[in-house]
């Protein structure tokens, strides 16, 4: 188990890597840093709201869930 900060700021630095692995693919596929920035920060935004709304999604879903028993001793 590991604290609540603990898994934003692994969630944070996650996303840190994955935009700056799309902005270097772009710069070096296209040789325009300015491109390259752009995508970056287009992705990082839209990814952000993508996996919230993939969460949200995911909370709706009970496959897979376990449920606390509502049965006392």
């Amino acid at each position: 188990m590991e604290t609540h900060w603990r898994s934003v700021v692994k969630g944070i630095s996650w996303r840190a890597v994955g935009t700056l692995d799309t902005t270097l693919l772009v710069f070096i596929f296209s040789g325009e840093l300015l491109l390259a920035a752009s995508v970056g920060l287009t992705e990082l935004v839209t990814k952000i709201f993508l996996y919230w709304a993939h969460e949200r999604v995911w909370q709706k879903i009970r496959w897979g869930r376990i449920f606390p028993s509502t049965s006392s001793p």
